[in-house]
């Protein structure tokens, strides 16, 4: 089925990404790809290990000649966001990833390719099996569940490392070198409802359907302007609320917190009286919004049916607090850097709304690079939801990745990209929670850096990976290896 992929240069580090690709790997449900990695490093008669969490370790001995260079900790993440296409038929816990090639880009049918960080396992794979490969002693770290709380690198104890250096293939732009990240906080909102019986005459029902936003990455898309879906919905139930008195009997929004929301599902109800007012009205508001997003999310698309009464729907009290709150909660960029131009320093997705059988909740990942942000904007969704008399809590905690500039692997980095390309690597920190904070805690000394291949779209079924770029990274993996300080 992947055979094209397979055919792809570098021939070795493709054909790993479609066996790791194979397996399923949703975050938490690692057991198997667990079981996968711990086989292929006993195949090769390498000491492979499992700490108490689920985290591989692979040790690999330097090659002749390099055995007094410093130890290497090659570091990618198991797990995968699986997000798909409505529209799209397919089970991620036993369906392996149906990939295919576009142009320069590889691509998944309707879901996510997984490419975040499959390449970045794929990469130390090809390495770890390789018998031509010049490298120093290598440590190959495989953690677990990093896209839905990063409690591998929690996990990881002390001691169990022993390298001096980590290169964490996590980054998703090729000519960037990353020195700092982000930090993160889940915001849960919920709250109880009484439900009413709908009189079986005079209503008129409706499902809303929302889809065919781009979504993406929570961190690194974040300041695209990209239309979140439960945002757009919230938007035209407050209206209909404001003007007809619209009632809710269900809400669906969103899947994932690092993921920005691509869809979202409503059953209202509204009095048949004003069921032409109504679609008017929502037809003028769609065509509003459709407007303001008309360069980012061209194929936004919102359905309006008229369907069978529902039994029940949400007690107006609580369903107008909610809906101020959702219109009121902060979603997108919150703060730019001013140590960082250009980087984004705090920002707030709003995930996931759910609204069903007398509860509500509402899912929000906040991140910054500066803690202080994280957790003012993180009390400002706590006093937004509380207001409405929302039960708040925060968990998955997660500190930053703060730059040294004066890293000595960042100037190895830095010298071979621009003897390599012709021109220098952007150095920079990422709006997005990579390891390296939370790993740098058990192992402060660690002289950590993060780069990797081309790819866009992540967490959103519109993910793809560039070949050729993947072609100009493997060149760079090889040579910072020959290149890895003595000790």
């Amino acid at each position: 089925m992947n055979a094209e992929i397979r055919a792809l240069e570098p021939n070795t580090l493709w054909n790993k990404f479609a066996d790791l690709n194979a397996v399923p790997r949703p975050s938490k449900k690692e057991e198997r790809v667990i079981a996968f990695m711990k086989d292929f490093g006993e195949s090769l008669g390498l000491v492979t290990e499992i700490d108490k969490v689920g985290n591989v370790l692979i040790k690999k001995p330097a090659t002749p000649g390099m055995e007094d260079r410093k130890t290497v900790v090659m570091q990618s993440h198991l797990d995968m966001v699986h997000q798909k296409n409505a529209d799209t038929d397919f089970n991620f816990d036993t369906q392996g990833i149906e990939m295919y090639v576009d142009g320069d880009w590889v691509r998944a049918r309707g879901t996510t390719l997984g490419a975040d960080n499959g390449l970045g396992v794929a990469t130390i794979m090809t390495i770890l099996e390789s018998k031509d490969i010049v490298h120093p002693a290598i440590e190959a770290l495989f953690t677990i569940d990093e896209e839905t709380g990063m409690t591998g690198a929690k996990g990881l104890e002390g001691g169990w490392l022993q390298g001096d250096i980590l290169l964490n293939l996590d980054t998703e732009e090729d000519d960037e070198i990353g020195v700092g990240c982000a930090g993160g906080i889940d915001v849960t909102a919920r709250r109880a409802y009484e439900e009413e019986a709908v009189p079986t005459t005079g209503k008129s029902a409706y499902k809303i359907a929302i889809t065919g936003l781009n979504g993406g990455h929570s961190g690194m898309d974040i300041d695209k302007g990209l239309g979140n879906a439960n945002k757009i919905m919230n938007r035209l139930l407050f209206d209909g609320f404001e003007n007809f008195g619209l009632q809710i009997s269900q809400i669906k929004g969103g899947s994932l917190r690092n993921a920005i929301p691509r869809e979202s599902f409503a059953t209202i109800i509204v009095d048949t009286v004003h069921k032409e007012a109504f679609e008017l009205d929502i037809r003028e508001s769609l065509n509003s919004i459709k407007t303001e997003l008309a360069i980012v999310d061209p194929n936004l698309a919102v359905e309006v049916s008229a369907i069978d009464l529902p039994e029940k729907v949400m007690e107006l009290g609580v369903q107008e607090g909610i809906l101020k709150a959702l219109y009121a909660a902060h979603n997108g960029v919150y703060r730019m850097s001013v140590a960082f131009p250009g980087l984004v320093e705090a920002s707030n997705n709003i995930a996931k709304v759910t609204i069903e059988g007398g509860e509500v909740i509402i899912e929000c990942l906040t991140r910054s690079s500066v803690e202080s942000s994280k957790h003012d904007l993180a009390n400002k969704l706590r006093a937004t939801f509380e207001l409405t008399g929302c039960e708040v809590t925060t968990s998955g905690d997660y500190p930053g990745w703060a730059p040294n500039m004066s890293s000595q692997i960042l100037e190895v980095l830095d010298g071979l990209y621009k003897n390599l390309n012709g021109e220098k690597a952007h150095v920079a920190a990422c709006h997005a929670g990579l390891e390296c904070g939370i790993l740098g805690q058990n192992y402060p000394d660690m002289d950590m850096i993060s780069f990797g291949p081309t790819i866009l779209g992540a967490h959103s079924p519109d993910e793809r990976a560039s070949i050729s770029s993947t072609q100009k990274y493997w060149k760079f993996v090889k040579e910072i290896l020959q290149h890895i300080p003595k000790k």
